[in-house]
């Protein structure tokens, strides 16, 4: 067999990962679906309504060609609105969209300034040939800076954060916008787990922080997550957005995102910014649950619980998995130290939540 030793070193290192069909008679409290949304039947009904009224049902093309469809503009618009930038562009997933700023954006003479924590799609863009990456410590506002003193001569330079850190759950330090704007750097924030989670208005660490958007700003984000849909879109200045479809590979070449994503995830987002205040409610409520019963406090809906074992974190998920919830065992490399991956989501009652997180707490 060609990856035998491989396959079988992974297993040892009780690293080795498997696809498992989900199982919809557990609890979820694993999945990025955070607000529940996947779960509102009248979305999903009203998209399917406004959908059907159309001659197509699918994009059919890249953007480019003729793919690009009233269903994407007028979502795009929305938001713009709904975040303060000028210009959107939706696309196929977040993956799709880190590949896309990176790979478009760093061209020769640039520097990019990459979180050591950034998503591992940014990480593997960074890796593509001729791209001068250098990663600063998690967080590390003052290394940022150093690192930009060091590099004084950089044509232009580009630094990549996360508004909420996938596996952390913290969020990305505020200084990050001031160092960026002091040094006219393009700032690339992906939002993916942070949009539609905390901010006035639910959409992300701008609104959180009350950034006034600039030039330089660069909005990512998710729609699989919160949105309760598929894909992705980009947020940013007109200039910035001509040159990445003029750019980057993953707009020009890709089907564009489909007709039922994009519109339910329009439906989404008018749901979200429309109950923005129960939502932040029943958000606050589940933080508070999880600080009373395991100490731990976030201020998203991600709730890394350190066990430092990969063998033992997948002994715990197995074990609740047959008491009859979900969580996410995650195990090195994908973090430095095992942690079980709890997602307080709106999807699942304040109750259920509160006897996992006593059952969690005798386990860890």
């Amino acid at each position: 067999m060609y990856y035998e030793k491989e396959l079988k070193a992974l297993k040892r290192a009780q690293r080795y990962r498997s696809r498992e069909v989900v199982d919809a008679t557990v609890l979820d409290f694993a999945s990025n679906d955070y607000l529940g949304l996947a779960h509102k039947k009248e979305l999903h009904t009203s998209t399917c309504q406004e959908l059907s009224k159309l001659s197509l049902h699918s994009a059919k093309a890249s953007m480019l060609v003729n793919g690009y469809h009233q269903i994407h503009y007028d979502f795009e618009r929305a938001l713009c609105e709904a975040n303060g930038f000028e210009e959107g562009i939706v696309l196929g997933s977040g993956f799709n969209a880190n590949i896309a700023l990176i790979e478009a954006l760093v061209r020769r003479g640039d520097v990019l300034f990459m979180d050591e924590k950034y998503h591992a799609s940014g990480v593997l863009a960074a890796n593509i040939q001729g791209i001068d990456v250098h990663f600063f410590a998690h967080n590390d506002m003052q290394e940022l800076e150093s690192l930009f003193l060091k590099l004084p001569h950089a044509k232009r330079k580009i630094v990549a954060v996360e508004g909420i850190y996938s596996m952390d759950g913290d969020l990305v330090d505020a200084k990050v916008f001031e160092i960026c704007d002091k040094e006219n750097a393009l700032l690339i924030v992906d939002e993916a787990h942070s949009s539609g989670v905390i901010g006035d208005n639910l959409m992300g660490i701008f609104d959180y922080y009350h950034i006034v958007v600039k030039p330089n700003h660069i909005k990512m984000g998710t729609l699989g997550k919160a949105y309760g849909s598929f894909g992705a879109y980009i947020l940013s200045s007109n200039h910035i957005a001509e040159y990445l479809i003029n750019r980057a590979k993953p707009i020009i070449y890709a089907t564009a995102l489909s007709l039922y994503d994009t519109l339910l995830a329009h439906h989404s987002l008018r749901y979200i910014l429309e109950n923005k205040k129960e939502i932040q409610k029943e958000i606050e409520i589940r933080q508070t649950i999880v600080y009373e019963e395991l100490g731990i406090k976030v201020q998203g809906l991600i709730v890394p619980i350190l066990i430092n074992d990969n063998k033992k974190v997948m002994e715990i998920k197995n074990s609740l998995h047959h008491l009859g919830y979900c969580v996410g065992g995650i195990r090195q490399p994908t973090v430095a130290k095992a942690i079980i991956r709890l997602i307080a989501r709106l999807g699942q009652s304040t109750e259920e939540l509160r006897l996992l997180c006593r059952i969690l707490d005798k386990m860890k």
